[in-house]
């Protein structure tokens, strides 16, 4: 059985992106969702003094196998700032140098959503360009604004579910 993993980019323990990311997830059939939260994978700061003393964190590296063991990867990222979570940011600091090939070509449905209208487009952007560097293979990728308004165990607004569908039959069609 396919094995798809699923977070999202965020430390919150009240995360509407990782409700986000894992009701995706389980809206494919006949797959394994293996559910990843951030808190569990908290690593110092990245720094090359810190990996070059204590070489990789545990954590960061059972993160990595997870990324490792997956066929696909459902990923739904907070924005703070404009820009990634510092949670996120950290494990992302901390795998790529683990690996160059962080996502190992794995396809990804990037999702990202946020309380209010521009529903994290802004670091989904950044996610898009960037995440092609570090072995990224983004199928598809969904913004869904104003959280509160337009979800409710799952997508509510039949024009955004629509759009969601689409970028999630590109993504089953990937695994």
């Amino acid at each position: 059985m396919k094995k798809i993993v699923a977070f999202g980019a965020s430390s919150s323990k009240q995360s509407t992106n990782q409700q986000l990311a894992v009701w995706a997830a389980n809206q494919v059939s006949d797959v394994e969702v293996k559910e990843l939260n951030l808190n569990d994978f908290e690593a110092p700061i990245y720094s090359i003094d810190k990996e070059t003393e204590n070489g990789f964190p545990e954590e960061i590296v059972k993160f990595k196998e997870e990324v490792n063991n997956a066929d696909g990867l459902v990923i739904s990222l907070a924005e703070h700032n404009g820009n990634f979570t510092a949670a996120f940011k950290n494990i992302y600091d901390w795998i790529s140098r683990v690996d160059r090939s962080v996502w190992n070509d794995v396809p990804m449905l990037l999702l990202a959503s946020s309380p209010g209208p521009g529903g994290g487009s802004g670091v989904l952007a950044i996610a898009s360009r960037g995440f092609g560097y570090a072995g990224g293979n983004i199928v598809g990728s969904f913004s869904l604004p104003s959280f509160m308004k337009n979800f409710s165990e799952g997508i509510n607004d039949s024009e955004l579910l629509a759009e969601f569908n689409k970028q999630l039959d590109q993504f089953k069609n990937s695994i």
